[in-house]
């Protein structure tokens, strides 16, 4: 990959694409199951073929796939896709089988072993089973293999979901040091309006997608899926500011997509790649509460890289236990940072405001350590 110091245009973007070594393919619900439930074998043939063939030259592949919950929702008897939780759960436990065993038969006929990952956010942030989980996608592709990915549907409460696969995708893309994000979708490019308004032309290539404030994006995804267009910007967005070149595109322009052709829109990489586990913090995880900081310990973690000792907190909100993520927030309640908290809600609201020293003298060593180490704290933009 180039500097990014180097400036970028659609071709040399779409060239990177074109001859990158490792890909991460995202797919949503709607490119391949029906809007009524079940699989759309035919769909899910030809992105078989295409991810195949991209595999035989000699490149790595990883394919983000939706569309468990729809899999499972026919032989269940669904007419519309589940909201409540439990519903939803169970129609991927039957779905995540039968989409698994379609995507297995059809690389097999090719040549290829297919091999299932599936994740949650809390699976990726505490540092063992992120290390894991990154040594597992490592080695299925050390053997040849396509590692299928998913968000874990059928265990993952709200509070350790991802949220849609887009963000998934782009967070696994930075996981595994992937040289391109490929997102196929229903809908065959950005536009800078409704795709449906006279008038409306499609945006080839985005060069800094901060700089897309002005653009109307609407949408909220097909009746199979929980994506949007807003998420699919959301996922560009944090994988090109870890320097993932990525693209946007449907699924019948994958082909077209994979040979550097101009179809879809491109995003340049902005940023440079940094920890990726801060980077699963900072977008993976939703806070199960919020620590409020003085000016001091404000300045001291934003400003200085220190870890938050729990003399600088001056309430607590929400019920977290040890090792959960929060949010950490000046007395404004501007949310300016996120990380691992070492103790319970109780244990904090016991010790908030007092000293190291005067914890361990009255309470016990156990609280001299800090409350969130900087080691796992991150800034928020």
């Amino acid at each position: 990959m180039p500097p990014l110091s180097a400036a970028h245009t659609s071709e040399s973007l779409r060239e990177q694409i074109r001859d990158a070594k490792r890909v991460v393919v995202k797919v949503g619900s709607s490119s391949i199951t029906y809007t009524s439930g079940g699989i759309n074998h035919s769909a899910l043939t030809e992105l078989v073929g295409i991810l195949a063939e991209r595999r035989h030259a000699g490149k790595e592949v990883l394919l983000v796939s939706s569309g468990a919950i729809s899999a499972g929702m026919a032989p269940l008897g669904m007419q519309t896709r589940p909201t409540a939780l439990p519903e939803a759960q169970a129609a991927a436990a039957v779905g995540q089988g039968q989409i698994m065993s379609a995507y297995s038969l059809l690389f097999q006929g090719l040549g290829l072993t297919a091999g299932q990952v599936l994740l949650t956010s809390d699976d990726v942030t505490r540092r063992t089973t992120y290390l894991n989980g990154r040594s597992t996608l490592e080695t299925l592709l050390d053997h040849g293999a396509v590692p299928i990915i998913n968000e874990n549907d059928t265990v993952a409460t709200q509070e350790i979901r991802f949220g849609d696969n887009d963000r998934l995708a782009a967070l696994v893309s930075h996981l595994i040091d992937a040289d391109a994000l490929i997102l196929l979708s229903d809908v065959d490019s950005l536009y800078d309006g409704p795709p449906s308004r006279e008038g409306t032309k499609r945006i080839p290539f985005v060069p800094n997608v901060e700089e897309m404030k002005d653009v109307e994006i609407g949408g909220t995804g097909s009746g199979v899926g929980t994506g949007g267009m807003r998420t699919k910007i959301d996922a560009a967005r944090i994988a090109t500011a870890a320097g993932v070149p990525t693209m946007l595109t449907s699924m019948p322009q994958a082909r077209e997509a994979f040979a550097g052709d101009d179809i879809g829109t491109a995003f340049a990489p902005t940023g440079r790649r940094r920890g990726a586990r801060r980077l699963w913090l900072a977008h993976a995880t939703t806070p199960a509460g919020r620590l409020v900081l003085d000016e001091g310990a404000v300045k001291a973690v934003r400003d200085r890289g220190r870890s938050l000792l729990h003399a600088g907190v001056v309430a607590t909100e929400g019920r977290f236990l040890a090792g959960d993520a929060v949010d950490l927030a000046d007395e404004n309640g501007t949310v300016f940072a996120r990380g691992l908290v070492n103790y319970d809600v109780a244990d904090v609201e016991r010790a908030k405001g007092r000293s190291t020293r005067e914890l361990s003298d009255n309470i016990g060593p156990a609280f001299e350590r800090s409350l969130v180490h900087r080691d796992h704290l991150v800034v928020l933009p």
